[in-house]
């Protein structure tokens, strides 16, 4: 997902025309009980839509990824692949990485935009800070719609399905609605092999045989036309990923001499506010502003020291609003869950009758400008 301050600098970039011809239009958002009833519908970002002219998009990872890599040869910028860092050594007037395949380089400034597994992080410059498991974990595919005779709201909507063991969710991802994505997000334990790479693929192997299984399983007692679809979305879909999702724990540095952390490898927060994305565009967007307006007197450590300031305090926001969303991914009672859709059915209908999505209520971080920030 990219909300709108996210395309409003991607439109900058220059790229925001392709996003737009791969990217489904998804106004509103459809939420079901377990039982199959519709609980309600949601208009999805048209207040922010009209106030800054960009409707939040979801698209794939891999077409953004093709668009923004086409746009950079376009500009004959060099990419390298197949490049690992090992080794960071910072001298008085540069700084010099080292490579696995025993080749190096030197620049002024090294940017770690390396992910929340970042080898510039840990190799220099917080090597205290690492990933964290949240606690949940998703299940996710795609599936052609051919072969699937899917209800009007999953191909006009994002759709979720909140059952006592996660949320499973179904929205279209290409302009033809010819594709359906799906995922279950749910709770999961650590494996009893231990929270590392060696354990986690055990477990994620395991999660991946298993899930047509289980996933029908939880997915048995949804009645109506759309238990019916859901249960058709995973006996007809033949692969699967597991994905346990984690973090980074808040506290941590993001730059030391002259390297600084950028992206998910300074912050990476649970994608569950759809931020990941834009954060990172809004960091590089706000560090290019700094360094045109630095003079040359300045030091490196003072533009990163402001470069801090100004957007620790909005990544903590979102940071606690996607850790406070994982409340419907976990496992509930009977009770709990009837509690859960009666206040869903409630809000729902709160938003409708009295027009609150009109006053931007869960919009309002969106307009933010990176480009208006006083520097």
């Amino acid at each position: 997902m990219v909300p709108c301050n996210g395309l409003r600098l991607l439109d900058l970039l220059g790229v925001y025309d392709e996003i737009c011809l791969r990217s489904p239009k998804l106004a509103k958002g459809t939420v079901y009980s377990s039982r199959g009833t519709n609980l309600g519908e949601l208009e999805l970002g048209i207040w922010s839509a009209k106030k800054t002219g960009y409707m939040s998009m979801r698209i794939k990872r891999t077409d953004l990824q093709t668009i923004l890599l086409d746009k950079v040869r376009q500009l004959g910028i060099p990419v390298y692949f197949d490049k690992r860092i090992v080794a960071i050594e910072e001298r008085e007037d540069d700084v010099e990485v080292t490579f696995s395949d025993g080749t190096r380089d030197t620049a002024q400034l090294l940017l770690g935009c390396d992910g929340i597994h970042s080898s510039v992080r840990s190799l220099y410059v917080d090597s205290q800070i690492s990933p964290e498991y949240s606690g949940i974990a998703t299940i996710y595919s795609f599936i052609p719609t051919v072969s699937l005779h899917p209800p009007t709201s999953a191909m006009t909507s994002m759709t979720a399905t909140y059952i006592p063991h996660g949320v499973f969710a179904v929205m279209p991802c290409s302009t033809s609605s010819d594709v359906l994505y799906w995922f279950f997000s749910y709770e999961v334990p650590i494996p009893s092999s231990g929270d590392s790479r060696e354990g986690w693929e055990e477990h994620s192997r395991r999660e991946e045989d298993g899930f047509k299984a289980a996933l029908l399983g939880f997915l048995n007692t949804v009645q109506m036309e759309w238990g019916a679809f859901m249960r058709d979305v995973v006996k007809k879909t033949e692969t699967v990923k597991f994905y346990p999702i984690f973090r980074l724990p808040l506290g941590g540095r993001w730059y030391r001499g002259r390297c600084l952390l950028l992206g998910d490898a300074a912050h990476a927060m649970q994608p569950h506010v759809g931020q990941g994305a834009s954060m990172a565009l809004e960091d590089a967007f706000l560090l290019s502003r700094l360094l045109e307006a630095t003079s040359p007197s300045e030091s490196l450590s003072t533009l990163f020291k402001k470069f801090d300031s100004i957007r620790r305090p909005r990544v903590e926001k979102f940071y606690g609003y996607a850790s406070q969303r994982t409340v419907g991914r976990k496992k509930t009672s009977p009770w709990g869950q009837w509690l859960k859709e009666l206040l869903i059915w409630a809000l729902l209908r709160l938003v409708t009758w009295t027009s609150l999505n009109k006053l931007g209520i869960g919009e309002k971080s969106v307009l933010y400008n990176i480009n208006d920030v006083v520097i």
